[in-house]
């Protein structure tokens, strides 16, 4: 682990204090590419407007046209926390707007992982023209599902595409779902700014048009028109889970959301997930979103069924609620205790593929029978974090008839797209790739078992050509030295009342330190007596158990915990340089 230090433009940190920051803020910001304080503004006012995302106009007077010939509308939705939130947000949306002509039919539909997969299908849209619906409505998915599309029109459903993924390719050129209305910033033409923005995010700017096309019908007015801001708590949340990148108008849209549920504003389903994730909503912070809540309804769609998820944030009965988080926790458990089996047999399965000596190969790719699928995009993360290469996990597809396809689930290091690689492998193996899409940094797949050995030795390939020593190299950046006068509890309040995350990182501080004593606790965890700049200060690493020197170098993050009635900092370790 090589631990490095972000430059710090000495101008903008000068700039960004003489504006009012705190010095050790304007620090963290300036070497995050903030040079003044106007772009801190997290006022609802700075958002970015709605008519410069394209398609989104046009979904709202297709949308606005069906709520006044009170057309049925069904939500085809994600099974993930994006997914989730961008459905419950469409649902509350949708009939806070709708409600004054007295329309109350909007329903949902949320694929299952293992019998549907992906995205629109044919057989999801013969559902849902069952339920009776006149127009579909996908949430964080539809951009790649060309026959979906087709199979939803060719049933008389008018369809409006909300998404925010990249679209597919046809020998390496873009093509869209046709005869349909498509809201997606990753679209060709869109000049959006925010190409960042996740699911949910983009179904709460379609909401934004449709308020003002109800505005311009005369439906509502300045004065009359619904809060819409309501629903950022769950914009936030969803944000946040899918890691997407927290550009300058996602931090606002986070930023708005935590005030909301500092303040106790949030759907009673986010009160009782903070409850059963013991967590406080008026100290919220977005690792909250990321490490609390998001898991435990992502947890829903890898293991049971998401519907569970999003009862959770749609229902306004406090007691409904309740329940649906205490369900939704219990599936948690159970996925930690199969994602901690998985993952210590998939590490040695990618140990095995080289001696202790050697380094890993430049892209890993692990399967066995017994993986679960829902579980392998998180074990993939966690190798890759491990072992810092591009991994695979694959299990077996458990939907009937498809016992011979592997269901993958990809994550990268920087420096290699994921997708683009896919894309590569599928052109020049052909046929080995049945379904492929994703991000850069995350990404899926679908083969045949037999042709396993193949992809492998593709990504490999692809890998080998791409990587280099310098990005196979495990780097962590870091903020430098903390001053003393700065290892205070209220600092540590200060920090994290900000909204870090993806492309935002939060605060990581580096030094050398001296080990006074370590010791394990909970046989996985190791917790530590430091002493920082001549001052005893406790750390602990979890995840972590092997023994440090009496000196070293570590990166870490600040924390504060409370020991009879006293709060006092601790040191929470990333990594050390050895």
């Amino acid at each position: 682990m090589k631990i490095t230090i972000r430059d710090v433009p000495p101008r903008a940190a000068w700039a960004l204090e003489q504006g009012g920051l705190h010095p050790l803020l304007a620090r963290l910001f300036a070497a995050r590419g903030i040079t003044s304080k106007d772009e801190l503004d997290d006022a609802l006012a700075r958002l970015l407007p709605p008519a410069g995302m394209l398609g989104a106009e046009a979904a709202a007077r297709a949308l606005a046209d069906a709520m006044a010939a009170k057309k049925r509308i069904c939500i085809v939705a994600d099974y993930d926390c994006d997914g989730a939130t961008a459905c419950a947000v469409g649902l509350r949306g949708l009939r806070m707007l709708g409600a004054p002509m007295g329309f109350d039919q909007v329903s949902y539909l949320v694929p299952d992982r293992v019998t549907d997969g992906y995205g629109l299908t044919a057989s999801i849209a013969k559902r849902v023209k069952a339920q009776g619906a006149d127009v579909l409505v996908t949430v964080d998915n539809g951009i790649a599902s060309l026959d979906g599309v087709r199979a939803a029109r060719e049933l008389g459903l008018e369809v409006i595409v909300t998404d925010h993924h990249l679209p597919a390719l046809l020998d390496g050129e873009v093509v869209l779902p046709t005869d349909c209305v498509i809201v997606n910033p990753n679209q060709p033409a869109c000049g959006f700014e925010s190409k960042s923005i996740a699911g949910v995010g983009v179904m709460f700017y379609v909401l934004l048009a449709l308020r003002a096309e109800l505005r311009e019908r005369g439906v509502f007015t300045a004065q009359t028109q619904p809060k819409v801001d309501t629903l950022l708590p769950l914009v936030a949340l969803g944000t946040v889970a899918d890691v997407v990148r927290l550009d300058a108008n996602n931090r606002r849209l986070v930023a708005q959301g935590l005030k909301r549920v500092r303040a106790g504003a949030m759907p009673p389903g986010m009160t009782a997930l903070f409850g059963v994730a013991a967590r406080r909503p008026e100290a919220a912070t977005s690792f909250d979103f990321g490490f609390a809540l998001g898991p435990r309804l992502n947890a829903a769609g890898r293991l049971a069924d998401m519907t569970l998820g999003i009862e959770c944030l749609s229902t306004d009965d406090p007691l409904r609620a309740d329940e649906l988080a205490r369900t939704l926790d219990g599936i948690n458990r159970e996925r930690k205790a199969i994602e901690s089996d998985m993952r210590d047999q998939a590490l040695m399965m990618a140990e095995a593929m080289f001696d202790e000596s050697e380094e890993p190969p430049p892209a890993l790719v692990v399967f066995d029978p017994d993986f679960h699928e829902g579980v392998v995009g998180i074990v993939a993360s966690r190798l890759k974090d491990k072992l810092h290469r591009p991994t695979f996990v694959f299990a077996a597809s458990a939907a009937e008839g498809k016992e011979h396809e592997l269901k993958g689930s990809g994550r990268s290091i920087p420096g290699f797209h994921l997708r683009d690689a896919l894309d590569l492998v599928a052109k020049r193996h052909p046929g080995v790739l049945l379904r492929f899409g994703g991000h850069a940094m995350a990404a899926g797949c679908t083969i045949s078992e037999e042709h396993l050995d193949t992809f492998e030795a593709a990504l490999q390939q692809v890998a080998h050509e791409w990587l280099d020593a310098a990005t196979l190299q495990r780097r962590l950046e870091s903020d430098g030295a903390l001053d003393t006068q700065y290892r205070r509890p209220d600092m540590v309040d200060t920090l994290h009342r900000e909204v870090w995350g993806q492309g935002f990182a939060p605060p990581v501080f580096c030094e050398v330190v001296q080990i006074i004593s370590q010791r394990l606790v909970g046989e996985k965890h190791l917790a530590l007596k430091l002493r920082h700049q001549g001052e005893p200060v406790d750390g602990i690493w979890f995840g972590h158990t092997e023994p440090l020197p009496e000196r070293v170098k570590l990166a870490f993050r600040l924390d504060a915990d409370e020991w009879q009635g006293q709060r006092r900092v601790r040191f929470l370790i990333e990594a050390a340089e050895l």
